[in-house]
């Protein structure tokens, strides 16, 4: 191995240590401390309060309607129509027990609901069934994907979901298709509003992996044509990013699974039949990531194969070069040993001829001709070309 390739396998272990240490640290589950009581709060007292959004409506209108405290969605949930309480962001503890003397929520699916990231699943109480999914989204910058938990609770009538954040949201679709009446989601129950939240927030992965997958593209052609260390980081932060991806959809197809499978008063045979279209995009999502994984795996074979054959390129057309010039560097050799020929018994031919020199000159340049064309017979020059003449031949 030559010095050049030790240096670059230094690097590919170091950049592969560096991202798994941030990897691990991450993509960790929240635990609670060892001792501490169920339903403890992972929340400050003095946070500012949620945003929370109530959204009511059945087949002949739709109300939405912006809250500042909990009980103020407590007249909406013994009627008929469907509410639908959106909670952007995580607030502080005594919003959260005010929320669970309104909605009876268990002190256990309170926790799962505040303390995230955990990991997704379907939990079924009395008279609600809790579901936690992550959502994923690009932001701007160098490391573009958001991830965040999602929770839902669903109730008899109401239905309750619970986001990190305000600023990152795919759940905007649904609330357009009930504020102007599109499809049957006004004609449905509430159990068909979480089958529309599980499916949008399923089909956010895919413009999330189209995206990588343009950047897999791109790189693939840097990698071969022109591999600089950077690309290394660039392979690891994808790879990354996708690990992360797998971990949610897996996650994600298992409890969508558990709902298909289990049921629950809470969900029509109706609505279950929709979830099982949910379940298939969720097989969907995840064999575009385990490609996609393939593919960034093949990329640092690639990217090793392409320094190799870049190396061999350059040593080749260095060893043409010396070659040239071992004969000229003898013959400039033999002239320029230090011998007087007037004391010397073998004088050396034509050192003080007139025309010595211009000949010795066009002697050194016809055998460097000659052996540039015979390498050219050979066609050892054939393989030494620039990158950009590779990737127009490929087009």
């Amino acid at each position: 191995m030559t010095h050049s390739m030790k240096l670059s396998t230094a690097a590919i272990d170091s950049v592969k240590d560096e991202d798994e240490e941030e990897e691990e640290s991450n993509l960790d589950y929240f635990y609670d401390d060892p001792g501490t009581p169920p339903g403890t709060l992972d929340v400050e007292a003095d946070d500012p309060p949620p945003e929370m959004v109530l959204i009511d409506y059945n087949d002949g209108m739709a109300t939405r309607l912006k809250l500042t405290t909990p009980e103020e969605c407590a007249p909406y949930l013994d009627t008929h129509s469907v509410s639908w309480l959106d909670i952007l962001g995580l607030g502080n503890q005594d919003t959260w027990e005010r929320m669970a003397k309104v909605f009876n929520l268990h002190p256990i699916a309170l926790e799962d609901v505040v303390n995230v990231p955990q990991r997704p699943k379907v939990v079924e109480y009395d008279d609600q069934l809790v579901i936690v999914a992550w959502m994923v989204t690009l932001k701007p910058g160098e490391d573009p994907l958001h991830k965040e938990q999602v929770s839902i609770i669903l109730g008899k009538n109401y239905l309750l979901t619970v986001q990190e954040e305000a600023e990152y949201d795919c759940l905007q679709p649904v609330r357009d298709r009930i504020r102007y009446n599109q499809g049957i989601i006004r004609k449905q129950g509430v159990d068909y509003l979480a089958y529309a939240i599980l499916d949008a927030i399923i089909d956010g992965f895919f413009p999330v992996l189209e995206e990588y997958g343009d950047i897999l593209e791109e790189l693939e052609d840097e990698v071969v044509f022109n591999p600089v260390p950077k690309n290394l980081a660039k392979i690891y932060s994808i790879r990354r990013d996708l690990f992360t991806l797998r971990r949610a959809i897996w996650a994600q197809r298992e409890a969508i699974n558990v709902l298909i499978r289990d049921g629950s008063d809470l969900i029509s045979p109706e609505v279950r039949v929709y979830l099982r279209d949910c379940y298939d995009h969720t097989i969907l999502v995840r064999d575009m990531v385990e490609t996609y994984r393939e593919l960034s795996s093949d990329l640092m074979g690639i990217y090793m194969s392409s320094m190799s054959n870049k190396m061999n390129e350059i040593m080749k057309l260095l060893t043409v070069i010396s070659t040239i010039f071992i004969p000229l560097t003898f013959v400039a050799g033999v002239y320029g040993m230090n011998f007087n020929p007037d004391t010397s018994p073998l004088n050396m031919p034509e050192l003080n001829w007139y025309w010595g020199y211009p000949v010795c000159l066009t002697l050194m340049f016809i055998i460097a001709l000659a052996l540039f064309f015979f390498f050219w017979r050979r066609g050892w020059f054939n393989s030494v070309s620039h990158p950009e003449d590779e990737k127009a031949s490929t087009r």
